[in-house]
This record gives structure tokens, C-alpha cells and sequence, in this order.
């Protein structure tokens, strides 16, 4: 039987993927499991991902838009740069620290990556695209306003992902030792620590 290759129907591949991985993990994650969830057949879910491993990179990026969406509708709640990058914090943090089905399927394909050389590649693309929706967004926002970056702004949006990463797998076993407001003004504190304030750039 031959499928309709449809934007519509791979969409909803990729979120039953998110779902199930979430729930039960990606090792005991199989085809017929994301096919059920879908609602699919397997061959439907095979004629648009052949394997596991093909669907995982479509599943990260989907999981990282997912995640900046959130992340840009926070930046626009603040009247000012800094309300703004203090919304967009916190919710970088709740996205994890709620254990949201795009953070645990990250979370997950981590661990998973210690074993599976097949894995480290669609995670480090999707640390790349993590940082650069950063740096194209938050620099965007900061730039025109004075804020110059000490360091490479890539480099710092690998450093707030990776406290905002690396503090919440401590959170994930020791949630009573982390207070969301501490956290996040501690990030903040950092992040602004790397920026230098100078008048806006003369406009062009």
C-alpha cells in the first residue's frame, strides 16, 4: 500500500515520537509504538521515517521550536531588556524543571548518547540550533539597546544552556535544593555579567 507523504501526517509522527519517548524512553521506544500513538500502521510511519534513528533528528528540532516558541512569547511579556531576558529565563527553566515531554525526550536521548554513537550527532545539531535561536533572537533584542556581548554570543548561549541543563539534572533527583526565583536570578545575574552597557549603535 502506498501513503500519502503529507506535512500533516509527519507532524503527527514526530509528536506521537515526543510523546512516547517521554513516557516510556527511547530504548524501549519501538516503530509500532509511535505507529499506535499515532494512529497510524507502521508502514505508514516507516513509508515517512525508515527507522528509529531517522525520526530522531526530525523529533529534536521539533522539540527545540517547540521550546523557543514559549521562550519568545515570555521575551515579549517584559517592558525592558532586562524583565524580558528574566521572563525568558524562567521560562527556559520551567520547560525543564516541569519535566515537559520536549525536555525529558532531550533529557533522555543524553543518557541514551553515552552508548549510542548514533545519537551524539542529532543532539549536537540540536545544541547548535538551541544556541543560535538564542543568538539570533536575544541578540536581535540586546544589540540595538547597547548591550554588547564581553564574549562571543554564541559562547554565552552555549553557557546558559548549559546551566540551565546542567542544574536541572540536579533538580530531577534533588528538587527541594532549587527555588525557581533563585535560580533564575542567578542565570540572569551571569548572563548580564557577560554584556557591557555602551549607547545604542548609530543608525545606519
Amino acid at each position: 500500500m502506498r501513503y500519502k507523504k503529507s506535512a500533516i501526517s509527519s507532524a503527527q509522527i514526530v509528536q506521537a515520537a515526543i510523546r512516547v519517548i517521554a513516557r516510556q524512553g527511547y530504548a524501549s521506544t519501538s516503530l509500532m509504538d509511535i505507529a499506535k500513538e499515532a494512529g497510524m500502521s507502521k508502514g505508514a510511519v516507516h513509508y515517512h521515517y525508515p527507522s528509529k534513528e531517522a525520526l530522531i533528528a526530525v523529533v529534536l528540532k521539533s522539540a527545540c521550536d517547540a521550546v523557543q516558541d514559549r521562550t519568545i512569547v515570555a521575551w515579549s511579556k517584559g517592558d525592558n531588556p532586562i524583565d524580558s531576558l528574566h521572563a525568558s529565563l524562567e521560562e527556559l527553566w520551567q520547560a525543564r524543571v516541569k519535566r515537559t515531554d520536549e525536555m525529558l525526550v532531550v533529557a533522555d536521548l543524553i543518557a541514551q548518547a553515552l552508548y549510542d554513537e548514533k545519537l551524539r550527532e542529532p543532539l549536537a545539531e540540536f545544541y547548535q540550533l538551541a544556541a543560535q535561536q538564542l543568538v539570533d533572537y536575544v541578540g536581535a533584542q540586546v544589540t540595538p539597546l547597547g548591550f554588547r556581548p564581553k564574549i562571543p554570543m554564541p559562547l554565552i548561549a552555549r553557557l546558559v544552556i548549559g546551566l540551565l541543563d546542567g542544574l536541572v539534572m540536579q533538580a530531577f533527583v534533588a528538587p527541594e535544593a532549587f527555588e525557581t526565583a533563585d535560580v533564575v536570578h542567578a542565570i540572569e545575574m551571569l548572563t548580564m555579567s557577560l554584556f557591557e552597557v555602551g549607547p545604542p549603535p548609530a543608525a545606519t
